[in-house]
């Protein structure tokens, strides 16, 4: 059966060129989502004042790759103690966060969120908000697939190639 999960972990391109790689899912797009305002630009975005998260939108096969898998991912590909940032991304638009499509969702990102607290996994705490997804709105198209067509950005260079060759290493028995 097909499913979606909604994850925010940062930039969306780091997430987008992680999670297209795994075997079971079917298609990645970024997008914006958490936020009050309708069908926001990624300048507005990026501005910081309507709210929403830079996320990914995973459809997935769960037949094939579970959500629990795909939470393992999220919790490798950033850091979730870091409040409203990733790096040198900083505002709320970063935000660490998991927007579950229903109950199971919700109730797996919650054990899971527990789980690692309680193993000590990271010296700080994590700081992973669990909400229901309110709204998704797809990004401008210019930002699909943006590391695999703009791999000479800086940004790409000193960002999302390192967390996906890392990505590519601790998961390729689960690469496509």
């Amino acid at each position: 059966m097909v499913k979606e999960a909604t994850l925010g972990a940062g930039c969306f391109w780091c997430i987008e060129a992680c999670y297209k790689e795994l075997k079971g899912v079917i298609d990645v797009y970024p997008g914006y989502a958490g936020g009050k305002a309708l069908n926001p630009t990624y300048e507005q975005v990026c501005g910081g004042n309507t709210g929403h998260a830079e996320v990914a939108r995973v459809k997935y096969d769960d037949a094939l790759i579970s959500f629990d898998e795909l939470l393992e991912v999220f919790w490798f590909v950033h850091d979730p103690t870091q409040l409203n940032r990733q790096g040198n991304d900083i505002g709320t638009q970063y935000r660490s966060v998991i927007f579950y499509h229903d109950e199971a969702q919700r109730i797996a990102a919650e054990t899971i969120k527990q789980q690692l607290t309680d193993r000590e996994v990271w010296e700080m705490q994590i700081v992973t908000l669990i909400e229901p997804i309110n709204n998704f709105y797809k990004a401008e198209d210019y930002h699909v697939n943006y590391f695999e067509l703009h791999p000479e950005n800086m940004y790409c260079q000193s960002v999302v190639r390192p967390k996906v060759e890392k990505f590519k290493k601790v998961f390729s028995e689960r690469l496509k």
